[in-house]
């Protein structure tokens, strides 16, 4: 079979590899499309903070079919394998695919509304009519994270780093869209879902209300600042950290929970997963580019 294997000299090349055999409680899977995330991005540029041993086959998020005809969405954590024609996925992290959806949609569906939804949901309080800002809006979890607030009740502002992705964050329901130095003279917020890191978390934290809570879940824009914890006390303000590999590693009934959650929206209509562009399996490596320049709207996969 295909895949896109990641050498010990960190290029890409696609290469014929021997197909997955599914030990006990795995479950090979024709991977009919595959999500890029950032983790991807970091393992690539050897910045990711658990590296996996090279070669390697990134790719942690897949939807496709079994032998069976099941069609379904995958998440292979921390062993990746999911650029590739097929690969076995544990029982325990294979759902069922909704019936309406695309395979398109179901590589962009679990670890993007994963990293929303249980921070919005289990580390901060979220009233209705709460204020929260979402950074990198228009990617791949900011567009879950957009669609999630909005759902709970939230006055949702979505900031974004070129005017034309506006009208995509717009779009997803947030009440508005603004460029990151716009931000500043905005009213504070209750609530910041911040993926890029560097200044603007460093910014983020200024925009708080009292009891404000900005959540760190990546650092696309830069390394996060050393936060001397009086700040937080004077400020009456709070950081929490995101992290879903290692959630899935120590509370992994917790995470299925949450997917459970999530489909059940999703089958009710009350969330899509948006889908930006698609590539094929031998140009992951533009599709990884797409996903470092931070070009994309909505979720960037691949298609074996």
């Amino acid at each position: 079979m295909k895949a896109l294997v990641l050498d010990e000299d960190r290029q890409l090349e696609l290469r014929d590899v021997s197909a997955p055999v599914a030990e006990a409680g795995q479950t090979v899977v024709d991977v009919r499309a595959a999500g890029v995330n950032y983790a991807d991005v970091l393992i690539r540029e050897g910045r990711y903070p658990q590296p996996p041993p090279l070669p390697y086959v990134p790719g942690s998020e897949v939807a496709g079919t079994t032998a069976d005809g099941r069609r379904v969405v995958g998440f292979v954590r921390v062993e990746g394998g999911g650029y590739a024609e097929k690969v076995a996925v544990e029982d325990d992290w294979l759902f069922d695919l909704p019936a309406t959806a695309s395979f398109e949609q179901g590589a962009a569906f679990v670890l993007a509304y994963l990293t929303a939804w249980i921070p919005l949901t289990r580390q901060v309080v979220l009233r209705p009519g709460a204020r929260v800002l979402v950074t990198a809006a228009a990617g791949g979890v900011g567009s879950a994270g957009v669609q999630l607030a909005a759902s709970l009740g939230a006055h949702v502002v979505g900031a974004v780093g070129s005017p034309e992705k506006r009208d995509h964050v717009l779009g997803l329901g947030a009440a508005e869209a603004v460029l990151y130095d716009e931000v500043g003279g905005l009213e504070p917020f209750d609530v910041i879902l911040d993926q890029v890191g560097g200044e603007v978390f460093a910014a983020g934290l200024e925009q708080l209300r009292p009891l404000g809570t900005i959540v760190a879940v990546g650092f696309a824009g830069g390394a996060w600042p050393t936060i001397d914890p009086a700040r937080l006390v004077g400020r009456n303000s709070s950081v929490a950290g995101f992290y879903l590999g290692r959630l899935m590693r120590f509370e992994p009934e917790l995470v299925r929970a949450a997917v459970g959650q999530l489909l059940e929206q999703w089958t009710a209509g009350s969330i899509t997963p948006s889908v930006g562009a698609s590539f094929p399996l031998a140009e992951g490596g533009e599709a990884l580019r797409m996903v470092a320049e931070r070009r994309s709207t909505g979720k960037v996969v691949l298609l074996p």
